[in-house]
C-alpha cells in the first residue's frame, strides 16, 4: 500500500505538513508518515481529553482520530490549519462531517476493513453467551470444580435459528462463519441478497417482525443513523422469542440498554451479548455516561468485550496505514481514497 505514496517533496512546500494521531499506532505508521509530515503521536494506550486534542490540533495540517474522538464544528474553527481528518475507523457519526464539508476540510474512513474481524467477534459473543463460558471460567476458578457433572447446560449454537438485523458488509461477513454450525438463516433488510445469494448462503429474507419473533439469537448489524437509534428497545423486545438472545456487536445505541436489563431480569430474554455501548457514542447528547449498571452486575446471562470488534494485530496496523495514506494523499493535494462528504444512505452499510 505504501509503495505507490510518495513523500511529499520538499520543493512542494518549505515545511513538512504537521499531523496529530490521537491514539497510538503501529511503528511502521509511524515511519511512513514521518517520511513526509511532522508526527504528533500518542504513544500511551489511553484516549487523550478533547482539550488536550485540540491544544495538540490547533496549528495542525491533519489529524487521525479514533473511535473514542468526536470532531464538531466548534473544534474545527479552533484549528484553521486542517485540511483533512483521516479516521481509522468505519462508523462516523460522532464527527460532524457537514461542518468539514464547510469548511472545505476532507474527511475519510476506512471501510473495508472491519467487517471480517467483526464477524469473527461476533460468532465468539454468540459462543460465549449460549454456551455459558464465562460461568464455566469462574466455576474452575472458584475452587469446586472436582471433575464433570451434569450443570450449566446451555441452548449452544448449533441448529438454532439465527437472525441478522441488516445485510450490509458485517451481515454478508457473518453468514459464511455460522453456515459450520447447521443454523437456519434469517435476515431484515430493506436491501435484498441476490437469489443465487441466498440459495448459495442457505438464508431467508424475513420482516424484522418475523425475525424478531421466530430467531433464537438475534444479531444487529446495522449503523448507527437517526432511524437506528434504539432501534431495540421495549416494543422491538416485546416481539422477540421467549428465552432468545440479544448480540450486538455494531453500535451501541442501536440498543436501548436499560430495555434490554427489564427483559432480562423479567425472563423474557436469556442473555445479552455486547462488544459496543451506548456511552461510546458521542453524539447522542441525551447518551448514557455509564452501562446499564443491571447488565454489569448479570454476570451470568451478559458477555461483554471492550469493542474488540476489528482488534486483531495485522487488521488495525492496515486501519492505521489505510487512514495515513489517506493523510498523505490529501496533503499533497490529492483526492484521499476513501473520502466521505455526507451519511451512508444505505441501511446495509
Amino acid at each position: 500500500m505504501t509503495d505507490s505514496v510518495f513523500p511529499i517533496s520538499p520543493s512542494q512546500s518549505n515545511r513538512q505538513p504537521k499531523v496529530v494521531l490521537t491514539h497510538w499506532v503501529h511503528s511502521e505508521v509511524l515511519e511512513f508518515l514521518r517520511q513526509s509530515c511532522e508526527v504528533i503521536e500518542n504513544p500511551t494506550r489511553e484516549t487523550l481529553p478533547k482539550k488536550e486534542i485540540l491544544r495538540r490540533t490547533q496549528d495542525a495540517d491533519g489529524l487521525m482520530v479514533f473511535m473514542p474522538d468526536a470532531v464538531d464544528a466548534a473544534f474545527l474553527d479552533a484549528c484553521p490549519n486542517l485540511k483533512i481528518i483521516a479516521g481509522a475507523l468505519r462508523g462516523y457519526d460522532n464527527f460532524d462531517v457537514d461542518a468539514c464539508r464547510d469548511r472545505h476540510i476532507w474527511f475519510t474512513i476506512v471501510p473495508d476493513l472491519l467487517a471480517a474481524p467483526t464477524a469473527e467477534l461476533t460468532v465468539g459473543l454468540m459462543l460465549g453467551l449460549g454456551r455459558r463460558l464465562l460461568e464455566g471460567d469462574a466455576h474452575i476458578r472458584s475452587g469446586n470444580f472436582i471433575g464433570w457433572q451434569p450443570i450449566l447446560y446451555s441452548p449452544g449454537l448449533m441448529g438454532k435459528t439465527v437472525g441478522i438485523v441488516g445485510m450490509g458488509k458485517l451481515g454478508k461477513a457473518l453468514v459464511p462463519r455460522l453456515m459450520g454450525f447447521d443454523c437456519q438463516l434469517l435476515y431484515a433488510d430493506s436491501v435484498p441478497l441476490s437469489p443465487a445469494q441466498e440459495q448459495q448462503w442457505g438464508i431467508q429474507r424475513v420482516s424484522v417482525d418475523h425475525l424478531l419473533a421466530t430467531s433464537d439469537y438475534v444479531v444487529l448489524m446495522v449503523p448507527l443513523q437517526p432511524s437506528t437509534v434504539h432501534l431495540v428497545g421495549q416494543e422491538a423486545i416485546a416481539q422477540m422469542k421467549p428465552g432468545s438472545f440479544l448480540i450486538n456487536p455494531c453500535r451501541g445505541s442501536v440498543v436501548d440498554e436499560v430495555a434490554v436489563a427489564d427483559a432480562i431480569a423479567s425472563g423474557h430474554l436469556a442473555g445479552y451479548a455486547a462488544d459496543v455501548f451506548e456511552m461510546e457514542d458521542w453524539a447522542r447528547r441525551d447518551r448514557p455516561r455509564t452501562i446499564e449498571l443491571r447488565l454489569l452486575q448479570d454476570r451470568d446471562r451478559t458477555f461483554f468485550t471492550p469493542h474488540l470488534g476489528s482488534a486483531i494485530e495485522s487488521v488495525r496496523r492496515e486501519i492505521a496505514m489505510e487512514a495515513a495514506v489517506n493523510l498523505v494523499q490529501a496533503l499533497r493535494g490529492e483526492t484521499p481514497q476513501n473520502q466521505i462528504t455526507g451519511p451512508l444512505e444505505s441501511s446495509g452499510n
